[in-house]
């Protein structure tokens, strides 16, 4: 099984370690910047190999060329967005197989907040990297998409099993969550979740990683067909995508 290590970075991002026991290969994903990074490795007295890239933006890529040259390691990331990776040595896409040692990751292509954003899959290990298209109780802006290819990213991921741990790109649960409330305010998978959100940023703890089984509770993003969710934005016979775009909207000028 992979041992994953959570790396906070700037003042809300994650990378991530992804350390394969067997062969001693180590992926970091999405570095922001190099400094934390090093410091996990050497904490866990590893060795860095390759770097993955979800999308493009700084926040995720920043620490790429200054970790390939400490490390030697090879960057991998989307074949959709190759000329905005720094770095970049190997481009994936939808359906390839990547393979860190014995350990598999499927591909997804889930667009919307960049063109050419991607997903990392490892199915045996119950793990997936989703960047800025899911978040724990929530879903990137829509800088690059149309609401439509962000509902279809989303139901990709949305469609893997129920314990597949999710291992998102930013500490947003909190504030997702307040969000979330607003629209279904007697759901009660969401208040427990609350509760708990609540205590463990109190306590100064990551809420990361989630499932996809609690985001299809919680997370108002996958949840357009929510009776109360339709009844909460006056669109209670409305196109599923539509719904999905108001309530995106609506997350975009939230307080």
């Amino acid at each position: 099984m992979l041992n994953i290590h959570l790396v906070p970075c700037l003042s809300d991002n994650y990378a991530y370690l992804v350390h394969e026991p067997t062969t001693n290969l180590v992926a970091v994903v999405d570095p922001s910047e190099a400094a934390p990074v090093n410091a996990a490795l050497e904490k866990h007295r590893l060795k860095l190999t390759h770097i993955l890239n979800t999308h493009h933006h700084f926040d995720h890529t920043g620490g790429n060329l200054d970790l390939k040259e400490k490390h030697k390691a090879r960057v991998v990331g989307p074949r959709a967005d190759r000329d905005r990776i720094p770095g970049i040595d190997e481009d994936v896409g939808e359906g390839d197989i990547w393979a860190l040692g014995p350990a598999k990751a499927k591909i997804f292509d889930i667009p919307a907040h960049t063109k050419g954003h991607i997903a990392f899959w490892f199915e045996a290990d119950k793990a997936v990297f989703t960047g800025d298209t899911m978040f724990a109780m929530g879903c990137g802006r829509l800088f690059e998409g149309t609401p439509a290819q962000m509902w279809s990213s989303l139901s990709k991921l949305a469609a893997l099993p129920p314990d597949t741990r999710v291992f998102c790109g930013h500490e947003y649960t909190l504030s997702n969550g307040k969000f979330a409330v607003t629209l279904e305010p007697t759901n009660a998978a969401l208040k427990k979740r609350m509760v708990e959100v609540e205590s463990l940023r109190t306590a100064g703890r990551a809420t990361i990683p989630s499932t996809i089984g609690l985001e299809r509770e919680t997370n108002p993003f996958l949840r357009p067909t929510s009776p109360e969710l339709r009844k909460s934005l006056g669109m209670e016979d409305a196109d599923v995508v539509d719904v999905f775009a108001e309530t995106r909207r609506r997350k975009d000028v939230f307080k």
